[in-house]
């Protein structure tokens, strides 16, 4: 918990063994005046989403080893694969961090159920997977393409990156007919 905690908040010099001289300054200082993205909300421990909470009600964040009070101004994006109303029910999740966070919910349907999305990302991570490990773009059968409609993506689009990745990696296609 404090390396999350460490990470979105700070820290002053000696706040912990191992903390860099002239401590640290925390993601939601690099993300004052602007927009922060909070992956993977759903997995956050309960005592995090507390401090959490408290910085979203206070517009303030402390960093470890310190008395002072920072103020921040940052909208925050929260991700989740996981169903909140559900989290909260089972005692998981805040209700009120909940109910702070859920102000416009967008949902994402799996991959799976959209496929026709699958050739455009598939594109998309091709061609910056190749610039980025500067090699060569794979080329792409219609059939290939259909044969990736038809997984259930349980990994959703990062599965889809990891399966591009490795094809620019080995230069081939890794799924048979």
């Amino acid at each position: 918990n404090q390396l999350i905690e460490s990470e979105l908040f700070g820290y002053e010099e000696g706040a912990y063994t191992g903390a860099k001289k002239g401590g640290n300054i925390g993601k939601f200082e690099q993300a004052n005046n602007g927009t922060i993205m909070l992956d993977e909300i759903g997995e956050m421990p309960l005592d995090m989403q507390t401090r959490l909470l408290r910085v979203l009600q206070e517009n303030v964040i402390t960093r470890i080893g310190s008395q002072r009070s920072i103020p921040i101004d940052v909208r925050i994006i929260a991700a989740t694969n996981k169903d909140l109303k559900k989290e909260v029910e089972l005692g998981r999740f805040r209700k009120d961090l909940f109910y702070r966070l859920n102000v416009l919910p967008l949902y994402l349907p799996p991959l799976r159920e959209r496929t026709h999305d699958i050739a455009i990302l598939f594109q998309y991570f091709m061609k910056n997977l190749s610039a980025k490990y500067e090699k060569k773009e794979f080329e792409i059968t219609a059939e290939n393409i259909r044969l990736l409609e038809s997984f259930s993506w349980p990994g959703n689009v990062r599965e889809l990156e990891n399966v591009v990745e490795l094809i620019i990696n080995t230069e081939d296609f890794p799924y048979k007919y």
